[in-house]
């Protein structure tokens, strides 16, 4: 499996050629012309404090688990959130898709240059919203990504996600849509699966329509929305809409059972915990016989030949990691290329914060290496 280094470095963008800026208080993936909001940059400060000053805010050593050593800014957002009684668990729905649109608005910053669309589109259960967003600067037909976004198939939606699609869209110069599949409880499995074919399958019939090259659609989720990823492009081979030409899978939720060590290893402290996990389980699986099929745990699926080149990333310190390592490594042992990069001293969701001082950096390389199978 190809495993490039753990950290991004200046190459040039792999699309113009342009090396990153090092310009005072820059950091590689980070442009001075991206819009935080007020409360993201002064998180963005206080994260990127050097280590003396973390060490005292933290008041403890670092924290090791299984030989990785986590991140000193992630401990003290961690810490940050207890004291704060940020990170204290909650089990109603409405307060947790009010925290996690919260989360969502100061971690990432608006990347400005993509030009972005709302309009629906027929779905299962009614008008299906999505958005579309295109870097500027080019009228040509260009690939599309469809992206799933994250929150347990229970939170997130695509103002939670802007700030990410936004960076997808002016990384690979793709047409990036982003998709408001139904969410549980309300829609348990199967809906936002349906959902997300649907969407796909909408994208490719209108190319024409949105500028996109023909054949040239790939499909992109975090977490739970790496597992929609999955199985859109698992269930769509050898079907009568064309399968994505490449798959790009970001933490993502591919065993319905949690029984890897990672979930054993990090069930509590590390913002995703096991009560978590198993709350948003209940809502979007309630029947446990639904845990085994292939469209729920995409891991199970008997055989994963011929599915698209792949893009995994986890991070070490994450309930996900092993379930996500164990899927790239079932689409490798049947011949499918796979890029897979664990991001060894990060934590479930960091694709979603650029606060962190790496942050924007490992967001943008994550983008990075999806325009280039895009692109391939």
């Amino acid at each position: 499996m190809d495993r490039p280094d753990h950290r991004p470095d200046h190459r040039p963008d792999h699309r113009t050629g342009h090396r990153p800026g090092r310009g005072p208080g820059h950091r590689p993936g980070h442009r001075p012309d991206d819009r935080w909001t007020p409360l993201g940059r002064a998180a963005r400060r206080l994260l990127g404090l050097p280590e003396p000053a973390l060490a005292r805010i933290i008041g403890a050593p670092p924290v090791e688990v299984d030989g990785r050593v986590l991140n000193r800014s992630i401990q003290a957002l961690i810490v940050a959130g207890e004291r704060l009684k940020l990170t204290e668990s909650s089990f109603d729905v409405g307060e947790r898709r009010a925290r996690f649109r919260a989360a969502a608005a100061t971690g990432m910053p608006a990347r400005r240059g993509v030009h972005t669309s709302d309009r629906r589109i027929p779905g299962p259960g009614g008008a299906l919203p999505i958005r579309t967003y295109r870097r500027l600067g080019h009228l040509g037909d260009v690939p599309a990504v469809v992206y799933f976004h994250g929150g347990g198939w229970v939170v997130g939606d695509l103002d939670t996600h802007d700030g990410t699609c936004r960076l997808l869209a002016d990384v690979t110069g793709c047409l990036v849509v982003a998709v408001d599949y139904r969410l549980a409880p309300e829609h348990p499995f199967p809906a936002p699966l349906d959902d997300a074919l649907t969407a796909y399958r909408w994208v490719h019939e209108h190319a024409g329509e949105l500028g996109v090259t023909p054949g040239r659609v790939g499909v992109m989720g975090d977490s739970a929305g790496g597992n929609l990823a999955a199985v859109v492009a698992a269930v769509t081979r050898g079907g009568d809409v064309p399968a994505p030409v490449a798959q790009c899978l970001v933490y993502p939720a591919t065993d319905a059972h949690f029984d890897s060590r990672s979930h054993d290893l990090f069930a509590d402290g590390f913002f995703l915990t096991r009560p978590d996990m198993e709350w948003f389980r209940a809502q979007y699986l309630p029947d446990p016989d639904d845990w085994d099929s292939p469209l729920a745990s995409p891991l199970l699926t008997d055989d994963l030949g011929g599915a698209a080149p792949a893009v995994v990333v986890t991070a070490g310190f994450d309930p996900l990691r092993d379930e996500g390592r164990a899927y790239a490594e079932r689409l490798q042992d049947v011949g499918v290329p796979v890029t897979y990069r664990c991001y060894d001293d990060l934590v479930h969701g960091f694709f979603g914060m650029g606060v962190l001082p790496d942050g924007m950096a490992v967001a943008t390389e994550v983008c990075a290496a999806m325009g280039d199978l895009m692109h391939g």
